[in-house]
């Protein structure tokens, strides 16, 4: 025999602009979501003037393959410089953030900050009853 459903109880109303896409977070780019890009551009725009390719290998933990896999998409994208040069005899590989990769790094940080706002704000309040009508079980 089928389960009776009951329809949920409505959420309080509020303004439809207000909410429509309020958790969409349209600023946070894909491209610095992942974990090992987030810590190169971190560390890129805390050294402007630029860091040493093994100096940044060990600041983000990665391996040479995964920081030029990841270096090299952000350059593609326009977010970060690399120079190759010479020191000492020896071949050196500098990174560093352009201007562009700084301005959008800075952008996508304010949002992550706003999302982090958002679910503290969430987690201080008691949490409400589930809102639901009798009849409503977990799946």
């Amino acid at each position: 025999m089928p389960r009776k459903t009951a329809s949920p109880t409505p959420a309080p109303a509020q303004p439809a602009d207000e909410q429509n896409g309020r958790f969409a977070y349209e600023g946070l780019e894909r491209i610095f979501h992942e974990k090992a890009r987030l810590g190169i551009m971190t560390s890129l725009v805390t050294n402007p003037r630029g860091v040493i390719f093994s100096d940044l290998k060990e600041l983000c933990h990665l391996t040479d393959g995964n920081l030029s896999r990841h270096l090299g998409v952000l350059h593609e994208a326009g977010f970060v410089e690399i120079w190759k040069g010479f020191h000492k005899n020896r071949p050196q590989t500098l990174c560093r953030v352009t201007d562009e990769g700084r301005r959008r790094f800075l952008e996508y940080i304010s949002v992550l900050e706003s999302v982090v706002h958002d679910a503290l704000h969430a987690a201080a309040r008691p949490a409400p009853g589930s809102g639901l009508a009798e009849g409503w079980s977990p799946v």
